[in-house]
């Protein structure tokens, strides 16, 4: 339940920073003026008993996090795919939250999984193993099917999760609340609406139905797609809290030593990673949400597997085209058309200088053009990002919220496994120009006419009884208003038939 009692929430969150350590770690990555530093450390350090003491195993932040929740510990699970923002100390401790965290006991799990989907584990299953990987909010067991011999991980989510997350994202509520009350310029990124976006994507997390949905609904969209593969879901085992589908074995992208050893060409594997999400994201607007290295295998036939998908991300057709000409101007640096289409999507009020916001987002990009993954600072460059959104009034776009977080989380993976000669603009060129040549040209200008007619010619039907009763209309009302407004309406209806004639034709001719 949302409301001031979340204040303790949130003042035990910052408590739990300072009794594990990881505030000073925190506050000296931060570019704060000494005296603001001062003054947090001085106010914490004696409530710092407030905090919770975590599992002293962790190093602080690790510690911190994990103490604090499964809300905490997915926010913990983003940065541990960013070295550059976060250092390569550090990345490596957050790492562990991917795929390392304790598990709930075997016989736990059962009970869970006979309760939700209402059979005997012992009639249905055999050799189910301990837990083989523990995440946030679910762990997984490996087992086999009795009817098939079929090898199958079983995932289960954690006991009681759903109130454990629902505590979490009301604090965030309440946090949003208070940041947009103090602070008038955050008002623009929207942060409540952030919240709630969120919200919305973590309850879909939490029922497994959902996530064997959009993993048949991924499978389908990339049946054809080379050097991909997507497990198989078990229908008839898997319910709201449980999901069964096929084991795959395969070398977990966090191991790198592993995949050197193999003769994996780690160069073509990042790009791949890379080209891959976008194409997801450009071609099908349905996307994987939360593509960290905890969720990502590379399999004996050089495939990448993907599973866990609690976490997807959906962008209609209109959002995918301004998406794709903002990048494929950023490639081309063509930073006046970047910017118009900034304007043209109003995502930047009209009110705003184009040319001034095309000199603005060519100082963004330009320093990075050229330039490797080693050499470039995305800390600066979001910084600097950030700067200019906020000069020229751009609000946060919520339909791209997950888009813009799963596309630093790929950046990440594909940083770690290519940190020196990553380019990712050229990385990201053929796909957004395949993109564009299918979808921005005249053959697209073509396909959109079609759906168009074909949408109008659904009213066709309907044109004699809206005639009819235009016409009835105009006999009891004798205003001239009326008159006028039905002379109008007879017009345009008659508009339509003529229009409805002629894409009839149309399409018959296609």
């Amino acid at each position: 339940m949302r409301g001031p009692h979340n204040i303790w929430r949130l003042i035990r969150t910052g408590t739990t920073f300072e009794r594990t350590g990881a505030m000073q770690i925190i506050l000296d990555k931060l570019d704060l003026p000494p005296l603001l530093k001062f003054t947090i450390r001085f106010i914490g350090k004696p409530f710092k008993l407030l905090g919770l003491k975590g599992d002293t195993q962790f190093p602080p932040i690790v510690r911190a996090l994990t103490a604090l929740g499964p809300a905490y510990i997915k926010f913990g699970q983003i940065l541990s795919t960013r070295p550059d923002l976060v250092g390569a100390e550090l990345a490596k401790q957050l790492s562990v939250l991917q795929e390392s965290l304790p598990p709930f006991s075997r016989d736990l799990a059962l009970l869970e999984i006979e309760r939700d989907l209402e059979i005997s584990t012992n009639e249905v299953f055999e050799n189910i193993s301990e837990p083989i990987a523990a995440a946030s909010i679910a762990q997984v067991h490996k087992a086999v099917l009795k009817s098939t011999g079929q090898t199958v991980a079983i995932k289960v989510l954690r006991p009681g999760i759903e109130k454990a997350f629902r505590k979490d994202i009301d604090a965030f509520y309440l946090a949003a609340n208070i940041i947009e009350l103090l602070s008038p310029k955050s008002r623009r990124l929207r942060p409540l609406e952030v919240i709630e976006h969120f919200d919305s994507v973590v309850q879909g997390e939490l029922d497994l139905r959902l996530e064997a949905s959009a993993a048949s609904e991924f499978s389908a969209n990339t049946k054809g797609d080379a050097f991909l593969c997507i497990p198989n879901i078990h229908w008839e085992t898997s319910g709201r809290r449980v999901m069964t589908l096929d084991w795959i074995d395969g070398i977990p992208l966090a191991d790198l030593e592993a995949l050197k050893n193999s003769k994996t060409d780690m160069e073509e594997l990042s790009t791949r990673i890379l080209s891959m999400f976008l194409r997801h994201a450009l071609r099908d607007g349905f996307f994987h949400g939360d593509m960290h290295q905890g969720n990502l295998k590379l399999n004996s036939k050089g495939e990448l597997v993907i599973f866990d998908f609690g976490i997807m991300g959906r962008i209609d057709e209109y959002t995918r085209r301004v998406y794709a000409e903002i990048l494929m101007g950023f490639i081309k640096k063509d930073y006046k058309r970047v910017a118009e289409v900034h304007f043209e999507a109003g995502y930047i009020s009209s009110d705003q200088d184009v040319d001034l916001f095309a000199q603005a987002l060519r100082s963004v990009g330009e320093p990075i053009f050229g330039q490797n993954a080693e050499n470039i600072s995305m800390a600066k460059l979001l910084s600097h990002l950030f700067d200019v959104t906020e000069r020229f009034g751009m609000e946060t776009r919520t339909e791209l919220i997950l888009l813009q977080r799963t596309m630093v989380v790929v950046e990440g993976v594909s940083r770690s496994l290519n940190p020196t000669s990553l380019d990712i603009w050229e990385a990201a060129r053929p796909e957004v120009e395949s993109y564009i040549k299918n979808n921005l040209g005249p053959k697209a200008l073509v396909r959109d006419f079609i759906k168009t007619a074909q949408t109008l010619s659904h009213f066709g039907p309907k044109l004699p009884s809206l005639l009819e009763h235009l016409l009835t209309s105009d006999i009891k009302n004798k205003t001239n208003h009326k008159k006028n407004s039905v002379k109008s309406k007879l017009t345009w209806a008659l508009i339509g038939s003529a229009s409805t004639t002629l894409i009839i034709i149309i399409l018959n001719h296609f």
